[in-house]
């Protein structure tokens, strides 16, 4: 196994890649409907893509082709973002399809009841298929031969043929088009089959460790042909764990050997996501904290007893919330019944501020700005919901076969809490509350990026209380926010009449919110970046993470159920005591006592991470955590390297 890891790693299994021609032109020239170019381009991935079996490998299904040609011209693309609002690149994402259902009957019974253009996918995925079956006899491997003489034509009937199946049709949907189509809670799926092969002895735990190794190096052969903002990006989610309606935990074996797995494999794929409640044994969180002491910037942590009850109260079916998983970061998804736009747009906090304080500046109380920031805020999100109307999706007749639509709700981000919770603060403490300057003075200090005030700025900066140091005047500010943030939302409807879902992560628009802003009243200058997702500002002096906890559980999570998860960065070296490893567990245990929502660690290196930037070849086994998920640090952008060093480090 460890030679297979080490030979995807090194990346020698690209050698086998080749590019296909575009087939766009072509395709327009002959007038074809956009669901046939779809199908068109499957047949011909199909029909272009060898199949090769890596030594030792298990699970197989690799790409050989490096691009996915486009189905349509640029000049087509214009004239559809003319006629409608296009979502990122316009091709289905952050989908949860049900794997289980089609796991159980096999392609040719969903074959039988589609249409004709899945039945064209499914016979192009099947040919396929037959290629790899040829291939595996050729290299005298049985095993294969086996399990693919089975799937995906019939249902699994163990553990290898479910995972295989699993493999087959992830890779057919990304092969189709789509992107960040999520794992969903693989134990759930998974442990029938390996309870039953346990029992009838054809596993044991240690084959059954193994088996799942490679099936999750299955996850980084193609991941990184997979659209992103950066490598790492990819939408390979899964979730283990959690509670059922009768608050029965559902950790078992498989959840137990899929962190293990992750643990000694440590590659970035899949992004592992722990759902937990406050009954949950403190076994677990010591398990995930394994991880986090391997530096893998996973399991994001999610927990059920804020998560249910807000899908619940907006009106998600009982049974359905229970069923929750997580798209590509940490945005909630429904397997099956969920086709919702989770991350259709952000909403920058302290962008409002800034309009508000362009066309008004004599107020007399600081309830009077908040009553108006409060409008302002709604106009925002008012303008936002205009853009999307008449969406747009490129058909992805494989996905949609695994959805039965319920669900179609949009999510907004909330970014930067910390910079409009410290910024209001400032403005309370010295126009109001002190009489410093006024309003008018502030606001042109600011406009001047502190120019010629750096005693303001340090004072600003670096002496005020912030969100994060468990301030009660600093987060009742946080909460106000937020709760404003909810009303804006919760009335409103999309084009869909589906609801929209306020959250508290910012995703890249950390950094790109960062570069329109001008300076803001906490001593961020203009256009450096806001902190990643519901965190400190990048500048505040913690006391602690306990401290951090207390400030960032205030507000009323359970209102923010798109999620947006505590990000906290942990220094390495905490972790050399042989005690750490149950301090973090206790830790994560006590974000959860508190009714937080959803919370991801970070395990770094401060000179390991500036030596990366100059040394990467001698760094390429270094993974971090972005927005919400694990990225090798040399892979990535000068600019998301440079925010991750300069998130504060914390000890227990």
């Amino acid at each position: 196994m460890e030679n297979l890891r080490d030979y995807i790693f090194d990346l020698k299994h690209q050698k086998y890649r080749k590019k296909v021609d575009e087939i766009a032109q072509n395709y327009q020239d002959l007038a074809l409907s956009d669901k046939e170019r779809v199908v068109r381009r499957f047949e011909y991935m199909c029909e272009n893509e060898e199949a090769v079996i890596l030594n030792n490998q298990q699970i197989v299904f690799m790409r050989t082709i490096s691009n996915l040609p486009d189905c349509f011209t640029k000049e087509e693309w214009s004239e559809k973002f003319k006629n409608h609002y296009i979502h990122e690149s316009g091709y289905v994402s952050n989908l949860l399809p049900d794997y289980t259902s089609i796991i159980k009957e096999g392609l040719l019974k969903v074959k039988e009841r589609n249409d004709n253009y899945l039945k064209r996918e499914i016979d192009a995925l099947l040919k396929l298929t037959d290629k790899y079956l040829i291939e595996a006899k050729k290299l005298g491997r049985k095993d294969i031969v086996e399990t693919l003489s089975v799937v995906p034509r019939y249902p699994a009937l163990n553990l290898k043929q479910a995972m295989q199946f699993f493999r087959i049709l992830h890779y057919g949907y990304m092969l189709e088009g789509g992107y960040q189509i999520v794992g969903g809670r693989i134990d759930q799926l998974f442990y029938p089959y390996l309870k039953k092969d346990m029992e009838e002895g054809l596993l044991d735990e240690d084959s059954a460790l193994e088996l799942i190794k490679d099936f999750f190096l299955s996850f980084n052969v193609d991941a990184d042909l997979y659209d992103g903002v950066q490598q790492g990006d990819n939408g390979q989610s899964v979730v283990l764990g959690g509670v059922d309606e009768k608050g029965n935990q559902l950790f078992n074996l498989f959840s137990k050997l899929s962190l293990i797995a992750s643990r000694q494999n440590n590659m970035i794929d899949p992004k592992i996501n722990l759902r937990v409640n406050k009954d949950t044994p403190i076994e677990i969180f010591e398990l995930g904290s394994e991880l986090t002491k391997a530096g893998l910037g996973f399991p994001q942590y999610l927990n059920d007893d804020v998560i249910v009850e807000s899908l619940i109260k907006q009106g998600y079916k009982k049974q359905d919330a229970y069923n929750y998983a997580v798209a590509a970061c940490w945005e909630i998804v429904i397997p099956r019944y969920g086709f919702e736009i989770v991350n259709i747009g952000a909403c920058c906090f302290f962008k409002v501020l800034e309009d508000l304080l362009k066309d008004k500046t004599d107020y007399y109380s600081f309830s009077q700005l908040l009553a108006d920031y409060k409008v302002y805020l709604e106009k925002e999100c008012d303008s936002l919901l205009k853009q999307y109307q008449n969406i747009y999706f490129v058909p992805a007749p494989l996905i949609e076969s695994g959805l039965e639509v319920k669900y179609q709700n949009f999510g907004i981000h909330g970014t930067g809490i910390s910079t409009i919770t410290d910024s209001l603060y400032t403005i309370k403490k010295l126009v109001f509350d002190d009489k410093k300057l006024s309003l008018k003075e502030l606001v042109s200090v600011i406009n001047k990026n502190y120019e010629n005030h750096d005693e303001l700025f340090h004072y600003i900066k670096y002496q005020l209380p912030k969100m994060g140091q468990n301030n009660d005047e600093v987060d009742k500010i946080a909460v106000e926010v937020l709760e404003m943030f909810y009303d804006a939302l919760k009335d409103k409807r999309n084009c869909y009449g589906g609801l929209i879902r306020p959250g508290t992560g910012t995703a890249m628009y950390y950094l790109w919110h960062g570069k329109q802003l001008g300076a803001s009243y906490d001593g961020r200058k203009k256009a450096e970046p806001l902190s990643a997702n519901y965190s400190p500002s990048l500048s505040t002096n913690i006391k602690g993470p306990i401290s951090i906890i207390e400030s960032f559980c205030k507000p009323d999570l359970i209102k923010c159920n798109n999620g947006g998860p505590l990000t906290l960065e942990f220094s390495s070296s905490m972790f050399k005591d042989n005690e750490s490893v149950k301090k973090m567990a206790n830790f994560v245990k006590l974000f959860i006592l508190k009714k937080g929502h959803q919370l991801q660690c970070n395990s770094v290196n401060l000179n390991d991470l500036k030596n990366a930037q100059i040394y990467p070849d001698k760094y390429r086994n270094l993974i971090v955590r972005i927005w919400g998920w694990s990225a090798y640090f040399v892979d990535l952008d000068k600019e998301y390297q440079d925010h991750v060093i300069a998130r504060q480090e914390h000890s227990l």
